[in-house]
């Protein structure tokens, strides 16, 4: 649907060639356009809640912000960051069922390592969550958490287009690359992330007021380890932070089985090696943000045709066309079709 309205307005050159989608810049504030583009968003977004109600018998609303983090799990990725910020949002919910928060579905999906005995921990603490959060009417309509089972290629073709916002939120100096935030970025998400692998250039490309920078960097993350790094102190000092971390360790969230996520929160009160107490209210701080551009539709979708318009520097199609230039030393052959 995305790749139609594209069409319609610069024609189907950019198929071959993406870098013609910077053409869509000049409608990005053009409120007849922003209109089609959060239709074609919203028609998506009700394709992928249906099949959320087909696979897990959960009611999402389309409306709501949907925040999706799909990817391979484990603690580099730090599925278990954004599961802090849920957590974070509901004990809010629950001090004060009256606060105004802007609602959001929380979607996940991902496959541990079979022998992955912390990243399996973070898929069930997931899980949990969603079976608290989801039942409790503090809660309804305002957070739903879902985790999408088997998620695969095929799936990935009705999240990925779903997307309002993409979590890219690896320890920075971790990621290798990522293409899955490349993928997000071209289907009109925004991103919340470090500035960690892809990230980096995702940034570059589109803007850095249509991207949620959060976190340390690399050079920070290797300052603080060299110097001594305490996450116990940040467990003290921040209220909402222990409150997340004490919720955790109480047993709530596994009724029948007190200790199932101790060794998460010794983890992360011990040596914290992928440092989510030190992003922890960095990452909350640029969460507010991404609510409150949210409330303002058409700023959001203004990002959001930005994204699109500049992301072609990451097509396959060019990223194949250098190798051939720069290493392989090859040219092209032109072929007959007929």
């Amino acid at each position: 649907m995305l790749t139609s309205l594209i069409t319609q307005r610069i024609g189907d050159g950019w198929i071959k060639d993406m870098d013609e989608l910077k053409r869509l810049e000049e409608f990005a504030d053009d409120p007849g356009y922003q209109e089609e583009w959060r239709q074609v968003k919203f028609e998506n977004k009700k394709r992928l809640a249906a099949i959320i109600k087909e696979r897990t018998s959960i009611t999402v609303d389309p409306s709501s912000l949907f925040d999706i983090q799909v990817k391979r799990f484990h603690e580099y990725k730090r599925q278990h960051l954004n599961a802090l910020h849920i957590i974070t949002l509901y004990n809010r919910l629950k001090h004060n069922p009256d606060i105004d928060i802007t609602p959001r579905t929380f979607i996940f999906g991902g496959k541990s390592a079979p022998g992955y005995f912390m990243a399996k921990l973070i898929i069930k603490l997931i899980n949990s969550l969603g079976n608290i959060i989801n039942k409790d009417p503090d809660a309804r309509n305002r957070i739903k958490v879902v985790f999408f089972p088997d998620f695969n290629v095929k799936h990935g073709q009705m999240i990925y287009p779903a997307a309002d916002l993409s979590e890219q939120i690896s320890t920075a100096g971790k990621e290798a690359s990522g293409t899955g935030n490349m993928k997000f970025s071209m289907n009109g998400a925004l991103t919340i992330g470090t500035l960690d692998g892809a990230n980096v250039e995702i940034k570059e490309e589109v803007g850095a007021d249509n991207f949620f920078l959060f976190g340390l960097t690399a050079e920070q993350v290797r300052q603080h380890k060299s110097e001594g790094y305490h996450p116990a102190g940040y467990y003290t000092s921040n209220d909402d932070l222990r409150r997340v971390i004490d919720l955790i360790a109480s047993g709530q969230l596994s009724p029948g089985a007190p200790e199932l996520f101790k060794p998460l929160t010794d983890s992360l009160l011990g040596a914290d090696e992928y440092m989510l107490m030190a992003d922890y209210q960095s990452y909350v701080e640029a969460q507010e943000k991404v609510s409150s551009v949210y409330l303002n539709q058409q700023q959001w979708t203004r990002m959001s045709i930005l994204n699109v318009a500049r992301i072609g520097k990451f097509s396959s199609d060019r990223a194949v066309r250098e190798y051939c230039e720069r290493i392989w030393n090859i040219k092209p052959v032109h072929v007959n079709p007929d």
